[in-house]
C-alpha cells in the first residue's frame, strides 16, 4: 500500500515530549513511542483540531520505519478513521491526519502522568 507520506518530520515540541517518554517508558524508538502515540489519538472519538504543526526538530523517519511491520494496518485504520470522521482519504488529507493524529497522541502519552513505565502503555490498551 502506499503511505500518505513517505517522511515524517516531528515538531520540536514532540521530539521533547518523546524524550521525557524514552526516560519514562524506557523504550528507546522513536518509532514505537510513536506508533503507541498514533494508536492513542485513534481511540480518542472526537476528530483532532486543525492546527498547524511546525516540522522543526531533527527527527524524521520514513513511513516504513514508523509502522514497521504494522505500516499496512496502520494505513488502513488512518484511512478507516478519516472515513468514519467524514474526510476525504484521499493522499493529502491522509497526511494531514495522520500528523494531527501523530501530534495529538504524543502529548497526550506525555501528558498522562500515570505512564510511568512500559506496563502503564499496556494498561491503556488493555479493555477495562
Amino acid at each position: 500500500m502506499e503511505p500518505p507520506l513517505e517522511r515524517i518530520h516531528l515538531s520540536q515540541t514532540a521530539k521533547d515530549q518523546l524524550v521525557k517518554l524514552k526516560r519514562t517508558t524506557k523504550i528507546d524508538q522513536w518509532n514505537i513511542l510513536c506508533r503507541w502515540a498514533f494508536c492513542r489519538s485513534l481511540a480518542e472519538s472526537a476528530i483532532p483540531s486543525p492546527i498547524a504543526i511546525p516540522a522543526d526538530s531533527n527527527v524524521e523517519m520514513t513511513w516504513r520505519v514508523f509502522g514497521g511491520e504494522l505500516s499496512d494496518i496502520l494505513l488502513i485504520a488512518l484511512k478507516q478513521r478519516c472515513y468514519n470522521d467524514g474526510l476525504g482519504t484521499d493522499k493529502e488529507t491522509l497526511a494531514i491526519q495522520f500528523r494531527l493524529h501523530l501530534h495529538r497522541g504524543i502529548g497526550y502519552l506525555a501528558g498522562d502522568p500515570n505512564i510511568k513505565k512500559i506496563e502503564d502503555l499496556v494498561e491503556l490498551a488493555l479493555p477495562k
